[in-house]
């Protein structure tokens, strides 16, 4: 079974959480996020500011225990990260290297020069934002994680890190690995 079902997720105080049929809704001081999950198999409790997530059928066949267990382990996180969404929120910072290559500001949208003939103009889904914050650093934030990683991961596909260079988009953190330039052949 996951270690996460004996771990009960800790609810901040002014967050609220309601289980409906097929989804849960978790309301905090920076907004509301819905989310569905399959609650045949799993159980979510609310007891004293914690929410207990546990397998709702004993006795399945050891494949299915399994991937119940599993399930708990995934709905556990999503819901924790959520519940962490709701309060603190999430952002991802990614940095734009390469020669004139520059973020600006045009309202909510973001407009990219990144080495194309045409400037690239991205707009954000709603509930997340989008800063640039200097000409080479863009933030990416919002309540919902997922979200935020899917926006910031679009963002990174207009111009991936080169492989030789490293120009491109990039993620704060990313270590990037360079390869090696091509040596001329000798006798041609």
């Amino acid at each position: 079974m996951s270690k996460l079902i004996k771990k009960p997720i800790i609810l901040p105080p002014n967050t609220k959480v309601e289980i409906k049929k097929d989804e849960i809704v978790v309301t905090g001081p920076k907004g509301t996020i819905t989310k569905k999950f399959e609650l045949d198999l799993v159980d979510f409790k609310i007891d004293n500011n914690q929410i207990f997530v546990s397998p709702k059928v004993d006795g399945l066949s050891k494949r299915i225990g399994r991937f119940v267990s599993k399930l708990v382990g995934t709905y556990w996180s999503i819901l924790n990260s959520m519940v962490i969404g709701v309060n603190q929120g999430f952002s991802k910072t990614l940095q734009i290297v390469g020669l004139g290559w520059k973020a600006n500001q045009k309202g909510e949208s973001v407009e990219l020069l990144v080495g194309y003939s045409h400037p690239v103009v991205f707009t954000p889904p709603k509930g997340i934002t989008v800063k640039v914050e200097d000409p080479q650093k863009i933030v990416v934030s919002g309540i919902d994680k997922e979200l935020v990683g899917q926006v910031a991961a679009n963002l990174r596909k207009i111009r991936k890190p080169d492989s030789y260079k490293g120009k491109g988009i990039r993620y704060a953190d990313e270590k990037l690995v360079l390869k090696e330039s091509k040596k001329g052949v000798k006798g041609r």
